[in-house]
Protein backbone atom coordinates (compact mmCIF):
# COMPACT_ATOMS: atom_id res chain seq x y z
CA UNK A 1 0.00 0.00 0.00
CA UNK A 2 1.15 3.69 -0.76
CA UNK A 3 0.77 6.86 0.94
CA UNK A 4 1.68 10.10 1.31
CA UNK A 5 2.03 9.96 5.31
CA UNK A 6 5.92 11.71 5.38
CA UNK A 7 4.48 14.00 2.98
CA UNK A 8 2.01 15.35 5.12
CA UNK A 9 4.34 14.95 8.06
CA UNK A 10 6.64 17.16 6.42
CA UNK A 11 4.10 19.61 5.41
CA UNK A 12 3.07 20.24 9.34
CA UNK A 13 6.64 20.48 10.48
CA UNK A 14 6.13 17.19 12.57
CA UNK A 15 9.74 14.89 13.02
CA UNK A 16 8.57 11.56 13.29
CA UNK A 17 8.79 12.04 16.92
CA UNK A 18 5.83 13.95 16.94
CA UNK A 19 3.62 11.58 14.44
CA UNK A 20 4.32 9.41 16.82
CA UNK A 21 3.20 10.90 19.60
CA UNK A 22 0.11 12.23 18.09
CA UNK A 23 -0.72 8.75 17.31
CA UNK A 24 0.11 6.99 20.34
CA UNK A 25 2.78 4.69 18.33
CA UNK A 26 5.99 4.16 18.51
CA UNK A 27 8.52 6.42 15.96
CA UNK A 28 9.21 3.03 14.59
CA UNK A 29 6.10 2.19 13.54
CA UNK A 30 6.05 5.62 12.25
CA UNK A 31 8.99 5.08 9.86
CA UNK A 32 7.57 1.57 9.37
CA UNK A 33 4.41 3.10 8.07
CA UNK A 34 6.22 5.64 5.82
CA UNK A 35 8.65 3.11 4.58
CA UNK A 36 5.65 1.23 2.85
CA UNK A 37 6.58 -1.57 5.34
CA UNK A 38 3.99 -1.80 7.58
CA UNK A 39 -0.09 -1.19 6.27
CA UNK A 40 -2.35 0.15 9.49
CA UNK A 41 -4.82 -1.32 11.27
CA UNK A 42 -7.93 0.25 10.77
CA UNK A 43 -8.47 2.15 13.84
CA UNK A 44 -4.92 3.60 13.34
CA UNK A 45 -5.33 4.47 9.90
CA UNK A 46 -8.90 6.43 10.90
CA UNK A 47 -7.13 7.95 13.44
CA UNK A 48 -4.28 9.06 10.76
CA UNK A 49 -6.69 10.47 8.51
CA UNK A 50 -8.52 12.45 11.53
CA UNK A 51 -5.34 14.15 12.58
CA UNK A 52 -5.04 15.62 8.89
CA UNK A 53 -8.25 16.40 8.62
CA UNK A 54 -9.19 13.79 5.43
CA UNK A 55 -10.20 10.70 4.05
CA UNK A 56 -8.35 7.06 4.87
CA UNK A 57 -8.08 7.19 0.91
CA UNK A 58 -6.61 10.50 0.99
CA UNK A 59 -3.68 9.03 2.57
CA UNK A 60 -2.99 5.27 1.41
CA UNK A 61 -3.79 3.67 -1.80
CA UNK A 62 -3.50 0.56 -3.19
CA UNK A 63 0.36 -0.42 -4.45
CA UNK A 64 -1.44 0.13 -8.29
CA UNK A 65 -2.78 3.04 -8.25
Amino acid sequence: MRNDLADRRQARGWSQGQLAQELGVSRQTVISLEKGRFDPSLPLAFRIAALFGCRIEDVFSPDGE
